[in-house]
């Protein structure tokens, strides 16, 4: 069966155009922003989220920024595009592809800082393109090396979305290596949590799976643990955005939950995530800043309020799984088991010689 490949994010030469991912799964919507402010407020509104998915549409703002500012002073031009780059950093916190997108751009444009403006152009918008087809390849080479650790005949569960709508398009992460192993012909179902409070797993994550014709059954977050006791589940796929030298993953509140669960239960418990998800900046989960989102996201679900007027209300966006509770981490790079630090040390190591 060949399916219709979502394109979360497309490159349209002067706009980038997005799949409105708050409207799913009642409506498919494309919005367009014009320049870096509306990329900005795409990314911070929530139509666009995932974390690689959060990092190529930055790093296209960027482009859009510089191409805005073509007719200016090199030196206006210059610090244009850096001021773009501090307004898309202030987007999300928590999600270090954000972060690792933007640096890849500022590097770009100080290489190529003695060159006209039209040349830096060029090559910020190439750089924006490259970062788009890396993801979607390297999310590829994700789904096949993951899906070597799925049998068939497997109940999986996930949490949040992890498909295409989380990354470029095309594949996803976690939800990438349930694909590949869908379409390698392995029997599989899917549980679905439906990933309070933003409901990214009963909107999102059950449309994509529908879309495919992917079996699955939509359960609420705290339905996990039972249907674990009953030996429902034979392994949790979740993804990351960001991941320590240790190997402590901050991802999607509940995350952690649902390792604790795992690990009771003796169910494997993978986090999958590109390598460039890892930041070798930070030793452990202790140092990730979580970000606290709008309370209006608990007390309201499209727009109805379910709750009382005046409670007070706290609204972590993800939360730290530490590294004991995780059974393998699925990158690009390959499968790693623990422990991580060592592994992660290597792994930096290579991409440093790379960049060198």
């Amino acid at each position: 069966m060949k399916v219709d490949p979502v394109r979360t994010i497309e490159w349209m030469g002067n706009s980038v155009r997005l799949i409105d991912q708050r409207l799913l799964p009642r409506q498919e919507k494309y919005i367009t922003c014009p320049d870096h402010l509306s990329v900005a407020r795409a990314i911070k509104g929530m139509a666009i989220r995932g974390a690689p998915a959060i990092g190529v549409a930055a790093a296209f703002g960027v482009a859009l920024a510089a191409l805005k500012g073509r007719k200016r002073s090199k030196d206006l031009f210059l610090q244009d595009v850096e001021e773009a780059c501090q307004i898309l950093s202030r987007t999300r916190p928590t999600a270090v592809n954000l972060f690792w997108a933007l640096d890849r751009m500022k590097r770009i444009m100080q290489q190529n800082r003695d060159q006209s403006v039209e040349s830096i152009i060029l090559s910020l918008v190439d750089e924006a393109r490259r970062i788009y087809e890396e993801d979607i390849e390297i999310n590829r080479k994700i789904g096949e090396k993951g899906a070597e650790l799925i049998r068939s005949g497997s109940n999986l569960l996930t949490h949040c979305n992890t498909g295409a709508l989380a990354t470029a398009g095309y594949y996803g992460t976690a939800l990438g290596v349930i694909r590949t192993a869908f379409l390698q012909g392995k029997q599989i179902h899917v549980y679905v949590d439906e990933t309070r409070p933003f409901l990214q797993g009963a909107r999102l994550t059950a449309w994509e799976l529908m879309r495919e014709k992917i079996p699955m059954t939509l359960i609420t977050d705290n339905m996990a643990g039972y249907f674990m006791s009953r030996g429902k589940i034979d392994a949790v796929l979740v993804g990351a955005d960001r991941i320590a030298c240790n190997g402590d993953t901050a991802n999607k509140i509940g995350t952690y939950s649902l390792s604790v669960l795992a690990r009771e239960n003796g169910v494997p418990f993978y986090v999958v995530a590109p390598t460039s998800t890892i930041d070798p900046k930070i030793d452990s989960g202790e140092e990730i800043v979580i970000e606290e989102r709008d309370h209006h996201e608990v007390v309201m679900i499209n727009d109805r309020r379910i709750a009382p007027e005046g409670v007070q209300v706290a609204n972590p966006a993800f939360d730290i799984t530490p590294e004991g509770n995780i059974s393998a981490i699925i990158t690009e790079a390959g499968v790693f088991y623990p422990p991580f630090k060592e592994k992660i040390a290597e792994l930096s190591l290579f991409q440093e010689g790379e960049e060198k």
